[in-house]
Formats: C-alpha cells, sequence, structure tokens
C-alpha cells in the first residue's frame, strides 16, 4: 500500500474508534434509541444528496425491502446494542467485544453458508473466545448483573453483524456500496421511529453531548463509510478488512485520553487473543506468513 493509503486506513481507524467514544459520552445522557436515531438520521441525511447527484435513487426503490432488513440487522439493532453497552463499559472494553464479529462470522458461514469449519476456523474461534473470556473474567470492574447484559449486548451485536453479511451477499450483490449505506441507515432511522416516544431522554443534553452526537453521525458514520469504500476501491476489500485490527487500539486509546479510562492488563492481553484469533479464523495470518516466506 502507498503512504496514502495507509494514512487513510489509520484515519478510518481513529474514526471507527471514536465512535466508542462518542457513545460512551452521549448513551448515558440520551439514552441509547435516540442517540442512534440521530445517528443513523444523520447519517442518512447527509449521504442522500450524494446519492441524489449520482442518480442512484432509483436503486434504493428497487432494492427498499432488503435495504430496510440491513438497516436493521447491521445498524439499528447492534448499534442499540453497542449504545447501551457503552452506558456501563469503558469505550475501549465495548470496542474489543465488537472486534468478535468475525469471529461469529466464521460460525455463521459454516452454519448458514455451509462453509467448512476448518481447524484454523476453530482454533482462531477458540483463541478469541478465551481473549473475551480474559477480558470478562480479569478486570477492574465488578461482575454485576448491569456488567454481564452489558457485555451480552457487545457480544450480540457483534453477532447481528456476522447474521447481516452473508444477508448483504445474498441480496444485495451488485448494488453499489453508496446505495446500501445510504438505504440502510434511512430504513434503520425509520425502524427505530415508532420506540422514540417510550424513550424520552430525561436529562438536557450539554454541548459535548451534542458534539458527540454529530461526530457519531458525521465522522464515525457517514464520512466513515465513504472513506472506507474509497479504500475498497483502491486497495481491495481484504486489505480494507484490516482496519478491524485497528479499532480497538484507538478506541482505548480515545478513552484512555478523554475520559481518562484505564487500559488494564487483561484487556491489552484479551483485546490480543481477540485479534489473533480472528486473523487465525479469517485465513490473514497464513496468508501474511506466506508472503513473508516468499519475499525472504
Amino acid at each position: 500500500m502507498r503512504i496514502l493509503d495507509i494514512a487513510e486506513l489509520l484515519l478510518l481507524a481513529a474514526l471507527w474508534g471514536g465512535s466508542f467514544l462518542f457513545m460512551r459520552i452521549a448513551a448515558p445522557v440520551l439514552g441509547p434509541v435516540w442517540l442512534i436515531e440521530f445517528r443513523v438520521l444523520l447519517a442518512g441525511l447527509v449521504l442522500l444528496p450524494i446519492l441524489a447527484r449520482l442518480n442512484l435513487l432509483s436503486q434504493v426503490r428497487r432494492h427498499l425491502i432488503p435495504l430496510v432488513v440491513v438497516g436493521c440487522i447491521n445498524s439499528a439493532i447492534p448499534f442499540l446494542l453497542l449504545a447501551f453497552a457503552s452506558v456501563s463499559l469503558p469505550a475501549g472494553f465495548t470496542s474489543i467485544l465488537n472486534a468478535t464479529a468475525p469471529l461469529f462470522g466464521a460460525i455463521v458461514a459454516w452454519l448458514w453458508l455451509q462453509e467448512k469449519f476448518t481447524f484454523p476456523r476453530r482454533l482462531g474461534f477458540i483463541l478469541g473466545f478465551t481473549g473475551v473470556v480474559i477480558l470478562v473474567g480479569w478486570k477492574a470492574i465488578a461482575t454485576t448483573p448491569t456488567f454481564l447484559a452489558a457485555v451480552s449486548a457487545g457480544l450480540l451485536a457483534a453477532l447481528m453483524y456476522a447474521i447481516a453479511a452473508p444477508y448483504i451477499k445474498q441480496h444485495l450483490a451488485g448494488v453499489p456500496s453508496l446505495v446500501v449505506t445510504t438505504g440502510s441507515q434511512l430504513g434503520a432511522a425509520f425502524v427505530l421511529l415508532p420506540m422514540l416516544p417510550f424513550t424520552v431522554p430525561q436529562q438536557t443534553p450539554s454541548m459535548a453531548v451534542a458534539i458527540s452526537v454529530m461526530a457519531l453521525a458525521l465522522l464515525s458514520t457517514a464520512l466513515a463509510y465513504i472513506l472506507y469504500f474509497r479504500l475498497i476501491r483502491k486497495i481491495g476489500s481484504t486489505k480494507a478488512l484490516t482496519v478491524a485490527y485497528l479499532i480497538p487500539l484507538f478506541a482505548m486509546l480515545w478513552g484512555a485520553l478523554v475520559l481518562q479510562e484505564a487500559v488494564t492488563v487483561s484487556m491489552i492481553l484479551g483485546c490480543g487473543l481477540v485479534l489473533l484469533g480472528t486473523a487465525i479464523a479469517n485465513d490473514l495470518l497464513p496468508i501474511t506468513l506466506n508472503n513473508k516466506s516468499k519475499t525472504s
């Protein structure tokens, strides 16, 4: 990759890592439902003029039902679960739970797409699961029902992402990525509307909360997706997906710098095992080793 591509990859990881910081700041005040409604609605409205300029609005109408389904399983539900987790968990902690999505993806591909559950995938899943156990079991946070519910929500969000991926592949293959992104964000906003009257925030948002909401929608969602699809076009999907390995590092960094959240040994060890297991389960580590052996 060129230096500019690496810089864009790091920027994307910083933006997506920042989403956990923004949710950590805003979710306790606005609540998960209103926060995520603002996130997906603002992001969708920002991307909509770009879609219109590219004459792609007809694609949204043509694939409306699959886009709404993707909006539910890839945005509304996992975003809500992560926002719920962010109310009581540190930003870095939540991001590590979210990083298990590719591990769940290997299981979903085995059960749904009948892909082989090979030894590397089994090994990767075991390592990743061990990382989660270390993360949850060796910590400075008291094990309470609230803590366990937040952890479960984070893991369930990762599972939802894993389920969404094959659905998108089966029902939206060939549809431009910008159409999928815009349509799914607006679909998620529509799905969440009926919940708003029952979850009205009890606090008046501060300026920090308002800034976090805008940053979450405009930077960590709209701009991040534009960067992501740009990278896929320039360097390919496999290399672009390596951003997943950098997100927890940035999330822990932002949490430590802005909120003075502690970065514990268990977080570092758990994060390392989750990322190592994910790399092995998705055949990224063997590819790297083969490339090194060819150039040595």
